[in-house]
């Protein structure tokens, strides 16, 4: 991505609803005849001439005529000031016979501010000049005619008038801007007037005091924007479709405290010095302490910070050594100043808007920059002795509470070079942001620890420091860094002959590798358990036990991976190790979700989920929270009995667990939602949200190289479309995913993949290959029915169907049903694709009762109705079996209600090609509905009546007696008697009022 060519410039506004409704609510009372004065105030950069650009742009599509002028810091002095920038900039452009025309006898007195106008009306003379009192009047007028005058032209329109950074304002200038809002109210006018609050001189202040006593203006007061404003600013500048990554949203948060203009700025300068860069689909940045500040807004600080003394000056340079917020003690302590002499400075650094103060004791800087940029002018010497001070102080001042400040003194310490105390208080720091779900700052930390430790030469910390930097390095998704320092940690541990370390070395690299080769996680697992079994360590084995599982299950050895995970729940559970066995109880729900038993996995799933909460463990939570959605219904459970989780619970887990990934940084499980949450979606028909799902955590995969997650990804992506009909892109996808998935050893999804790829085969009409799959695939036992081998079963009963061998299907279909988990004493809706297969197989047989009944149980399942991929199927099955037996008002009804749920879903979909292929396909698979006439229209509308009978139905709401009706339809009385009899009984009424009522709900007649 070409960043350095791109401008750094947010396309749409960000976070000002409520002040654009503002405005244009201004601008509609303005072309109603009445004028207002606006005033955006706020601080530099905020947003103002922005906010004001967008009103522009309102103004000038609602006929106004708009006229602007800007103030500049050097016009405090100059009269008519931003008067004279609107003017010429209006008038300028313009050729004499147009000025002449626009200024008529006004421009006898506007030459007196332009005299620039005597070069195009050579002729023109200024008005013989007054005392200064008069003139100054003359001129106001002369002014207020010309403005009010522009309301007046031909064709008539409101004017806007923009001033711009009144803060630089003179005060001519101000006293006209008082007369204009006086007169303002009686024509269409709109004055909008910007200015910095928190720089007002006193001459604005006292106009302001004028406006607010006379109730002549509305004021808006722009804010920073929130964390997440800025967020939708990043990925509106850089059209990312995801948002960025939390450290980077929070390191320019800090920097720029929300303002617009410094986020822009720094961005641009950040970008263009490369501090700050996007190379291979991801933000990256230098150290913090190496980021440089863009002139433009080092400037604006330097200007502040000069406003001040020398001594208030120290204090600021001190303040920024200490951090972004400090607090009085420690600057009193530092700095040994009386209490007088010390507030004095910070209340001018308050007045100076330099700090705020957040509480009592506590300062804060008013914006990170600032205190980036007096940092930045430290020489190298003065920042260690100021870092090596302050952390001395931290050490004095706070000595009974060290725990809770290890960072802040870490952090001084690393800056000071005193390395005996970075290895003291970093590990602790890193530690402390382990248990805060804050990978990047653990990361910081054990980085300035192990620096620390090889300065000191304390090899024997090394093992632990690598290993937790490791960990966090994963978290986060740098498989690079934390593979380095994991495989550190296994030579450290071989070379000190620490058989403990070397095993838990093992265990972190074989789950490290999961994501990338299977092969690799196969071999370290199976060292980790053969060093296990050579001590009396329980925990340590079923700790391995637990790998070993996790690994058989992914290989595709379901039964043996089960026997591993009850072998440590055994353990664990005698331990009562309750971290242990929320881990088991976890991963025997994949492996009994893998193996076809949804039920038995979601009773796991929500046995974990209950222990993580217990023992607050978040990242143990989210993977639980985003596996248990896939017990319920969907596509990956076709062929089992699904748990009882309600779509509604479904989507809800995976929004927890996508917030709570995010939160800790954990990128991994970010993924691992995401997808999740695309089949939830995509179960329930809302495909397009479905597609988005899959996006996000496609490109996150991407970006950090997880192959495993990249596999299921392209997997779930090839499933959608199968869904949808798209056979060729389906195909693709899921091949792609084999060889990925073959790439990294992933057995289980190879396998998976194939049986998919099966199914593709089927419906392309591939039966040769297919045939070839099954021969080699599918399993002899209808028991073993694992997620897998459901696959072959069902493209053995698809191929069977599709091959017009209707009485293997049903065989088939019984047999698999019979073996089911959990279905003993059920009917086979409880499956709803599977009595969907059966019930075509029933059909195929002519078994018209049985496959009615198959078919409408499963349409009135609890399941289906909240599965609409489902639910047109089972329709248009329903509409085959009545058209097939000549039943066809039936069947257009079946068919009917197909369209529809086909229509809602096609609805869903954003590409265009995808949503033509499945409308197409699926009407294909019904016939052409019935061409019907305007009459037969008309009386499916009316309840079947006919024309005759609606024309009495008329009569009737209408008043009329059946003598009346006779005659107007001249047809005899007693003929009527019975058009009212049929009326009364086709619509199931039992009196002429009920038809009276009807007759004008349905529009037959007035009321």
């Amino acid at each position: 991505m070409a960043l350095l060519n791109k401008s750094i410039v947010s396309p749409v506004l960000v976070g000002r609803a409520e002040e654009v409704a503002r405005l244009a609510n201004a601008v509609a009372t303005v072309q109603q005849g009445h004028g207002q004065v606006m005033l955006v105030t706020g601080e530099a950069g905020i947003g103002k001439s922005r906010l004001v650009g967008e009103l522009r742009q309102q103004a000038v599509a609602g006929g106004f005529m708009v006229l602007s002028g800007y103030c500049f810091e050097d016009d405090l002095l100059f009269p008519y000031a931003p008067l004279v920038d609107a003017l010429r900039t209006f008038l300028s452009p313009q050729p004499a016979n147009a000025l002449a025309t626009q200024l008529g006898v006004l421009a006898a007195e506007l030459v007196k501010l332009l005299p620039e106008l005597t070069l195009t009306l050579p002729t023109l003379q200024p008005t013989p000049a007054l005392d200064p009192e008069a003139e100054k009047r003359r001129l106001f007028e002369a002014l207020l005619h010309f403005f009010t005058q522009r309301t007046q032209g031909q064709p008539p329109a409101p004017l806007l008038l923009i001033l711009e950074d009144l803060h630089w304002c003179d005060e001519t200038s101000l006293d006209f801007l008082h007369l204009l809002a006086r007169r303002i109210p009686t024509w269409p006018i709109l004055l909008v007037a910007t200015y910095r609050h928190d720089e007002v001189t006193p001459a604005l202040r006292q106009w302001l005091l004028h406006l607010e006593r006379g109730r002549l203006a509305q004021e808006i007061l722009l804010c920073p924007l929130k964390e997440q404003e800025v967020q939708v600013q990043l990925q509106a500048i850089f059209a990312l479709k995801r948002p960025v990554r939390t450290e980077f949203l929070n390191l320019l948060y800090r920097l720029t405290e929300g303002n617009p203009f410094f986020i822009e700025e720094v961005l641009k300068g950040l970008i263009a010095a490369g501090d700050i860069f996007y190379a291979d689909g991801q933000w990256d940045r230098k150290p913090l302490q190496e980021l440089h500040i863009p002139p433009t807004v080092q400037a604006a600080v330097q200007r502040r910070t000069a406003q001040v003394s020398a001594a208030a000056h120290q204090l600021l340079t001190i303040a920024t050594v200490i951090g972004q917020r400090f607090d009085y003690p420690l600057l009193q302590q530092v700095m040994e100043k009386p209490d007088q002499e010390l507030l004095a400075l910070l209340r001018e650094l308050v007045a100076a808007q330099l700090i705020v103060e957040a509480s009592a004791d506590n300062f804060v800087f008013r914006h990170a920059l600032t205190r980036q940029t007096v940092y930045a002018e430290l020489l190298g010497h003065e920042r260690q002795a100021l870092h090596r001070m302050i952390g001395a102080a931290l050490e004095q001042l706070y000595a009974d509470r060290l725990d809770i400040d290890v960072a802040d003194l870490a952090y001084h310490f690393y800056e000071a070079g005193e390395w005996n105390k970075v290895l003291l208080y970093a590990p602790r720091a890193g530690e402390q942001a382990q248990a805060l779900a804050t990978p990047h700052a653990a990361i910081e930390q054990f980085s300035r620890a192990l620096q620390a430790a090889h300065q000191v030469r304390q090899s024997e910390r090394l093992p632990d420091l690598y290993r937790a930097r490791g960990l966090a390095y994963d978290i986060v998704g740098d498989f690079a860094q934390a593979r380095s320092d994991l495989e550190m940690v296994l030579k450290l541990a071989r070379a000190a002959a620490n058989r403990q370390a070397e095993w838990q070395a093992l265990l972190d690299l074989g789950q490290m590798w999961a994501a990338r080769d299977y092969r690799q996680t196969g071999s370290h697992f199976q060292q980790a358990l053969a060093l296990a079994r050579t001590w009396e360590t329980p925990t340590t084995l079923a700790y391995s036990l637990n790998r070993m599982g996790n690994w058989h299950v992914n290989v595709d050895e379901m039964g043996q991976g089960i026997r591993y995970h009850q072998e440590a729940l055994a353990i664990f559970e005698q331990l009562a190790d309750q971290r242990g066995l929320a881990q088991t109880f976890d991963l025997l729900g994949m492996a009994h979700l893998l193996n076809g038993d949804p039920v038995q996995s979601a009773a796991n799933c929500q046995q974990a989920i209950a222990l993580w909460s217990a023992l607050n463990e978040r990242q143990g939570s989210a993977s639980t929270l985003a596996l248990l959605p896939l017990c319920g219904v969907n596509h990956q459970n076709d062929l089992a009995f699904p748990a009882s989780v309600t779509p509604a619970a479904c989507l809800a887990c995976c929004e927890q667990a996508l917030q709570i990934a995010r939160e800790i940084g954990w990128r991994a499980g970010e993924i691992y939602a995401e997808n999740v949450g695309g089949f939830v979606l995509w179960s329930q028909g809302e495909y397009g949200q479905a597609l988005t799902w899959l996006e996000l955590a496609r490109a996150l995969a991407q970006e950090i190289e997880h192959d495993q997650w990249l596999c299921i990804n392209l997997r779930g992506l090839g499933d959608l479309e199968f869904d949808l009909l798209a056979l060729p892109p389906a195909r693709q996808h899921l091949e792609q995913a084999l060889a990925l998935a073959n790439q990294i050893g992933a057995t289980m999804q190879a396998h998976s993949l194939v049986g998919r790829l099966l199914l593709v085969d089927i419906g392309q009409k591939a039966w040769g290959k297919a045939v070839d799959v099954l021969r080699s695939q599918l399993p002899d036992d209808p028991s073993r029915q694992s997620i897998n081998e459901q696959l072959f079963w069902r493209g053995r009963i698809e191929l069977a169907l599709a091959q017009g061998d209707a009485d293997l299907a049903l065989t088939t279909i019984d047999r698999f049903f019979q073996a089911a988990p959990h279905t003993a004493g059920q009917p086979i809706s409880v499956i709803p694709y599977l009595a969907y297969l059966r019930g075509r197989a029933l059909t195929a047989l002519q078994r018209w009762s049985e496959a009615e009944s198959t078919l409408q149980s499963t349409l009135a399942t609890e399941q289906v109705q909240a599965a609409p991929r489902l639910l047109w199927r089972l329709q248009i099955a329903l509409g085959q079996l009545y058209h097939t037996q000549g039943r066809a008002r039936v069947a257009e009804q079946a068919f009917a209600a197909a369209r529809t749920v086909i229509n809602q879903i096609a609805a869903t979909l954003p590409d265009p090609a995808l949503r033509d292929n499945f409308i197409r396909q699926t009407q294909a698979m019904m016939p052409p509905p019935r061409t019907v006439t305007p009459l037969q229209a008309a009386k499916a509308a009316h309840a079947g009546l006919t024309r005759r009978e609606r024309e009495v139905a008329a009569l009737v709401g209408a008043g009329k007696s059946n003598r009346a009706i006779a005659e107007a339809l001249m047809i005899g009385e007693r003929t009527v008697e019975g058009h009212v009899g049929n009326l009364l009984s086709k619509l199931g009424f039992t009196s002429r009022a009920q038809i009276a009522v009807w007759a004008v709900e349905k529009g037959l007649t007035k009321p």
